[in-house]
């Protein structure tokens, strides 16, 4: 009697390579720090404002600017409004646009960097050169004036927030796909002269099927770590939006708008730049660590 197994040797491999880049990334004592450190930021601005029922928006001139108390754990900004409701609805909308931000910006490069490699000739020269051509550019100028031209028309296709919303998403995705297309691109190049790919050319499989049944898989793990790095990019860039008064409207309490609201009260309540910088500080620094783990654990040179 045959016995036939659940799994193929091939899938057995599989589980067993990601078995192997868990256990590296595990060990990395930074990377775990990043991982906790991130996981506890996302439970806190998902659950926390249900269990801190106190109202972001209340206005107490009473306790405009006074410094952290059992009353108020991060203190009141110069409204008297809570500084810990404010940061932890804030952190839904920073991380919100981050992710999304980076969805966008990892969608792009991949595209572009797919096609350039796989098909190469012209289309890659072209591809590559509008590539460079975003190199080229200056980021925040660009950033700040294209959010400066189409503010207001969106603001009133979509409304205030939501228009907002969206155009940050988008500006900030469709500048920072450059980095992400030239490491799919480098790694289409080998994989095409790989002899997987020449037989399923060989079996007649169309190029659009190649590359997504073929191809992207096994430049997946580049993809997961340039994704985490993107999500910490993309927070920054809002913060710094926000920071200069072209991101969300002021009722809007993001990370980045809070310190926009608090530069003028640095000397005589520090405490309300303080505790939305950190947040800012923990989650990219956290993000940063496990992207550097999700790179360690990928690398093929690291393996035994």
């Amino acid at each position: 009697m045959i016995f036939l197994n659940s799994q193929s040797e091939p899938e057995k491999i599989k589980q067993k390579e990601w078995q192997y880049m868990w256990q590296k990334f595990r060990r990395d004592p930074l990377a775990i720090f990043g991982l906790i450190t991130l996981t506890i930021i996302i439970l806190a601005v998902v659950i926390g404002p249900f269990i801190y029922q106190v109202p972001l928006d209340e206005i107490d001139f009473a306790q405009a600017s006074a410094f952290p108390s059992l009353e108020h754990p991060f203190g009141t900004n110069s409204l008297g409004q809570d500084i810990l409701a404010r940061v932890l609805f804030g952190g839904r909308i920073s991380l919100t646009v981050g992710i999304l931000a980076m969805f966008v910006a990892i969608l792009l490069g991949t595209t572009i960097g797919a096609i350039a490699g796989f098909y190469g000739g012209i289309i890659d020269g072209l591809l590559m050169r509008l590539t460079d051509l975003f190199l080229a550019l200056p980021q925040l100028p660009l950033l700040l004036l294209v959010v400066y031209l189409f503010r207001e028309p969106i603001k009133q296709i979509a409304g205030p927030e939501l228009g907002i919303f969206v155009l940050v998403v988008m500006v900030i995705g469709s500048l920072n796909w450059m980095s992400v297309a030239r490491l799919v691109r480098g790694n289409v190049l080998k994989l095409r002269a790989m002899e997987f790919v020449n037989a399923a050319v060989a079996l007649g499989a169309k190029p659009n099927r190649i590359i997504l049944i073929h191809v992207l898989p096994n430049v997946l793990n580049i993809i997961i770590v340039a994704a985490t790095l993107g999500v910490g990019n993309a927070i920054i860039t809002e913060s710094t939006l926000s920071f200069l008064g072209l991101g969300f409207p002021p009722d809007v309490p993001t990370w980045g708008q809070m310190l926009f609201q608090a530069k003028d009260y640095l000397t005589t309540a520090p405490h309300i730049a303080f505790f939305p910088g950190l947040a800012i500080f923990l989650t990219v620094l956290s993000i940063n660590y496990i992207g550097d783990g999700l790179r360690d654990a990928f690398d093929p040179k690291h393996r035994k």
